[in-house]
């Protein structure tokens, strides 16, 4: 698995090394004598105990194996595998397109009530127009250089959208005023998507609120992040979505949305905001 900045991931994965390094213990063996058994070089026992290096399923197998501790093996992988959804790299997280990868992530929105988004890149999902979208997803396939499903990848994307208007579930957006000037598709689209975004602003559901470029502010720009209630944080990089579950962590999210939401500006203003940038695109 590649390193992640997350301590969430790096306790999961010291988890798992912690049990290992007991199973071989009540088992009575010594590392070298595990690595024997196991048929690797004592480097490889070494890095899995440490947490440098992750097992693969295959090695969570041969060790327990080796340990007399089948009984172990399930529990262990699905520790392993649980670990591994925290961090998920784009490439691979779409390595046979992005329509599966779009239509996973609605179970965990469908458990959210509330929901609080900072965005400094690009509209998130919910608000996206068909054109917008797919603009950006083709931008995205072309750089990852992943299966091109694009056309079948973009409606199971916009369906999220339905949540807001069912009422049980709120939304808080904060919204960086350059991402609203940074064109994704033609002008045209891009005027659309505009408009689509002033009429989402009247949903009782909905909160919108710009952070006007230039403004004094009380947190430093942030890369973005999707909080689901107080439970969990996803974080998106250029390479990875990362899952952040510990309580300390989530709470310094929510601290952060609170910080950049002082610095927002919502109702009129924000429109008068919307509405500038898209004059500026005729």
């Amino acid at each position: 698995m590649p390193s992640s900045p997350s301590s969430s991931v790096v306790a999961a994965r010291k988890a798992i090394a912690d049990r290992l390094v007991e199973i071989r213990k009540d088992a009575g063996l010594k590392g070298g004598e595990l690595s024997a058994l196991c048929g690797w070089h004592p480097a490889k026992t070494s890095r899995i105990q440490s947490g440098k290096a992750a097992p693969s399923e295959e090695d969570i197998r041969v060790w327990c194996a080796a340990c007399g501790a089948g009984d172990q093996v399930a529990d262990l992988i699905a520790a392993s595998r649980a670990a591994d959804s925290m961090y998920q790299e784009w490439r691979r997280r779409n390595s046979t397109g992005m329509r599966l990868a779009q239509e996973k992530v609605i179970s965990d929105y469908e458990r959210t009530r509330f929901f609080r988004i900072y965005v400094s890149n690009v509209l998130p999902g919910f608000f996206q127009t068909a054109e917008y979208a797919t603009a950006l997803m083709q931008s995205i396939t072309d750089f990852q250089g992943t299966p091109d499903d694009v056309a079948a990848a973009v409606p199971a994307c916009l369906a999220r959208a339905r949540l807001m208007y069912t009422g049980a579930r709120r939304f808080a957006v904060l919204i960086e005023e350059w991402v609203l000037r940074t064109r994704i598709g033609s002008a045209e689209d891009m005027a659309a998507q505009l408009g689509h975004l002033l009429t989402l602003m009247s949903l009782p559901s909905v909160s919108i609120g710009i952070i006007p470029t230039g403004s004094p502010r009380a947190i430093w720009p942030l890369e973005a992040f999707y909080l689901f209630d107080d439970q969990r944080v996803a974080v998106e990089t250029l390479t990875a979505k990362i899952s952040i579950l510990q309580p300390r962590e989530v709470a310094d999210y929510v601290r952060a949305f609170a910080g950049l939401s002082e610095t927002a500006v919502h109702g009129a203003k924000a429109r008068a905001l919307i509405a500038s940038a898209a004059a500026s695109l005729e």
